[in-house]
């Protein structure tokens, strides 16, 4: 018990020589290093992040050792394996600088909410139309800015200004319709631009029944805080696409509590009770869905 006394006392004193400087050098510290772990996380690394982990290990336990050979070519390795790492993970870093350079970290914070009865509307029609597009099996890809500017996602298509609308939504999609093939980008509850090409996301781990649109819709989840939803031309199933991360066979319900919970701006009482609210909504129909399965299969 003395031993936790003084453990805590030698903290609390540690504590009190801390100056204002001192707090933004370890917050620094520390978003760096959760920005490295996130992307270890997303990056196809898992292995390999194992590997350095066995490797500093080795290092350590060639130091306590007293290992001089050993310890001398592990610690020239560190040297030449930093320069790797950064060839390793150049994708990774320039994402990560691409997002800095866009103003995202500042936007986040001076950004201008837009009015919910606008955002309400454009859920409302985006909903229906889905809903359409799913019976017929029309495919169906479309980006919600948030902070994330996709400005140069929309020069490669065709620049709009338009309400959201259910007829159009669908017309722009219509299988012989020209933009089609393309992403429709809504911009403050207005649609910006169609026919937008999406950049494919690099993820090799990605289950082998995802088509192009799909991948398109991780894709562009991957490189901004961009919400994407997709209709499957085969399935008609909805899906959506945040922070790399896919939840497929949505109902539509469904659907429309999502955006409502991501895009329209609202307290936070309010936010965690819709949360609360849209995982149950995603566990029910997962269980649903689940159970009819298995009542199938034992029907078979």
């Amino acid at each position: 018990m003395a031993h936790l006394a003084n453990f805590f006392h030698i903290i609390w004193r540690f504590l009190l020589t801390l100056n204002f400087t001192d707090i933004i050098d370890i917050a620094i510290i520390t978003f760096v290093i959760y920005k490295l772990l996130r992307m270890l996380r997303a990056a196809r690394s898992g292995q390999l992040a194992r590997g350095i982990l066995f490797f500093f290990i080795a290092l350590w336990i060639s130091s306590i050792c007293k290992l001089t050979v050993v310890n001398f070519l592990l610690n020239r390795a560190v040297e030449v394996g930093l320069l790797a790492l950064v060839i390793i993970f150049q994708p990774e870093i320039r994402r990560f600088l691409e997002r800095l350079g866009s103003g995202e970290t500042v936007n986040r914070i001076f950004h201008t909410q837009q009015t919910p009865k606008e955002l309400e509307a454009t859920i409302t029609e985006m909903v229906a139309a889905f809903t359409d597009m799913s019976k017929d099996r029309t495919g169906a890809l479309v980006v919600f800015e948030r902070t994330s500017n996709l400005s140069d996602i929309m020069k490669t298509g065709v620049t709009l200004d338009c309400a959201v609308n259910r007829e159009l939504i669908k017309n722009i999609f219509y299988s012989k319709a020209p933009l089609h093939d393309g992403a429709i980008i809504i911009r403050e509850g207005r649609v910006a631009a169609a026919g937008c090409v999406l950049p494919l996301s690099q993820n090799q781990n990605l289950s082998r029944d995802l088509g192009m649109r799909h991948r398109a819709g991780i894709g562009m989840s991957e490189n901004s805080d961009a919400v994407v939803a997709i209709v499957s031309e085969e399935t008609g199933g909805i899906s959506v696409a945040m922070h790399g991360v896919l939840k497929r066979h949505l109902a539509a319900e469904t659907l429309e509590r999502l955006l409502q919970l991501e895009l329209l701006p609202e307290e936070p009482e309010d936010r965690m009770s819709r949360s609360s609210l849209f995982r149950s909504a995603f566990w029910m129909q997962n269980w649903k869905r689940k159970n009819g399965n298995d009542q199938e299969n034992h029907q078979q």
